[in-house]
């Protein structure tokens, strides 16, 4: 009996012993903390940089859309709409010279770039002296620099 109880006591001792010693240090856990945030400081930017191509590619495809549009209101009116009437004609129909406007060109409104600033028509161009600047500001929201987008420039 005595031997019986001490083998209980032992496997319970083995099992304690067990139980500390499957837990991680201090140094472990630190270690693993290390590695998530240099993992997270690889990562973070590159998904940064792909929300911001995404956003160049929603506002040049938005200036083909209103390309389209404005393309559309010079085959209906033999004309494209001046720099007062700017893009909003796409929508309203003009209070002059409006024969032949036949719809509203854009069907949701004339839309925002992708940070939220207006898109910047111009006719006749200063860039397109024989048709219409249609351009976004870019992030900057400052007329230049390499953030603005336009229908004239080299890269659309």
């Amino acid at each position: 009996m005595l031997m019986k109880l001490w083998a209980d006591s032992r496997r319970e001792s083995l099992k304690r012993d067990r139980a500390i010693a499957s837990g991680f240090t201090l140094i472990e856990l630190l270690l693993v903390l290390v590695i998530l945030a240099t993992l997270a400081a690889i990562v973070t930017p590159k998904f940064a940089k792909r929300g911001a191509q995404a956003k160049v590619t929603a506002a040049k495809t938005q200036i083909s859309q209103l390309e389209v549009a404005l393309d559309a209101f010079e085959i209906d009116c033999n004309r494209y709409p001046t720099t007062v009437e700017g893009l909003r004609v796409l929508v309203e129909k003009p209070t002059s010279d409006s024969d032949g406007w036949q719809q509203p060109y854009l069907s949701k409104g004339v839309p925002l770039d992708p940070w939220g600033g207006e898109y910047q028509y111009r006719y006749p161009g200063q860039n397109n002296p024989d048709g219409y600047d249609l351009s976004s500001y870019g992030p900057d929201h400052k007329l230049g620099g390499d953030d603005d987008i336009s229908n004239w420039s080299e890269e659309n």
